[in-house]
């Protein structure tokens, strides 16, 4: 009996030394279907921890956010313009400001402006290019051209900000909405899309103002130029006279050439 009993310790002990040393992957009990692997689980205790993870960043990803109003901003609305006009000689400046209405401007514009007298084609077909009188006309040709265009364009602008009114409003509202509906991912992705496409709207409604601004400072350029190079040519032309004409005291026998009236 003591026998068996020491070979019986004997062998737990063997058994128990075994489990103790394992190797990676191991049978329990002796059956060979039923295998413990360490590195095996702790493999997976990394995957798991991984997919958490993930799981929180995509949960993260879809819960709403509840401080959007700090990022909010008032867009101001256009107030339509109100051009006084005492005698009609504003008609149709105000309608131009407002809608988008060329022929309103160019009437409005033709108006608005002084009329060149009727003798004016007989007068300044006798003069030369580049002279005083038609580089005045070209400037006028030009504004006439260009300053109807612009009534036009601020009349469009005025038009789309309000036509655009609710779709922004909307967008804004979509933008700092809290609730669940409006901050998926994927909602948030197209609402950024959106803003875009009005940004590029806007843009295009700012390049048409812009060029409206360069075409009237090419005018107001024209109109400059024209009074400086007048101004050097009247200087010239009374040097010229002085030089032919001697104006010098009777007493003196030198002409004064340096004179301007």
């Amino acid at each position: 009996m003591a026998i068996q009993l020491k070979k019986q310790r004997k062998w737990l002990v063997i058994t128990a030394a075994v489990l103790l040393t394992a190797t990676p992957s191991f049978a329990l009990f002796g059956l060979g279907d039923i295998v413990f692997d360490p590195t095996s689980y702790a493999s997976l205790i990394q995957q798991l921890t991984t997919l958490q993870m993930q799981y929180n960043m995509v949960k993260n990803n879809i819960t709403h956010f509840s401080l959007k109003q700090q990022w909010q901003t008032t867009l101001h609305t256009l107030e339509n313009v109100n051009v006084a006009n005492m005698f009609g000689e504003t008609a149709g400046i105000s309608i131009a400001l407002n809608s988008n209405s060329p022929s309103t401007s160019a009437t409005a514009w033709k108006t608005a402006t002084m009329s060149m007298n009727g003798g004016a084609s007989s007068y300044l077909a006798g003069q030369t290019l580049g002279s005083s009188r038609i580089s005045q006309l070209a400037m006028v040709e030009t504004s006439d051209s260009i300053s109807p265009d612009c009534l036009t364009a601020v009349g469009q602008y005025r038009t789309s900000r309000t036509e655009n009114s609710t779709a922004n409003s909307s967008l804004v509202s979509n933008q700092f909405d809290i609730s669940d509906g409006t901050n998926s991912e994927v909602q948030q992705l197209n609402l950024l899309n959106a803003a875009e496409a009005q940004k590029l709207s806007e843009m295009q409604a700012q390049g048409t103002l812009q060029s409206c601004l360069a075409g009237q400072m090419t005018v107001a350029n024209m109109e400059r130029r024209n009074a400086a190079v007048e101004d050097i040519n009247t200087a010239v032309l009374v040097q010229q006279q002085r030089a032919t004409n001697d104006t010098s005291a009777a007493s003196e026998s030198n002409t004064w050439q340096t004179y301007l009236p």
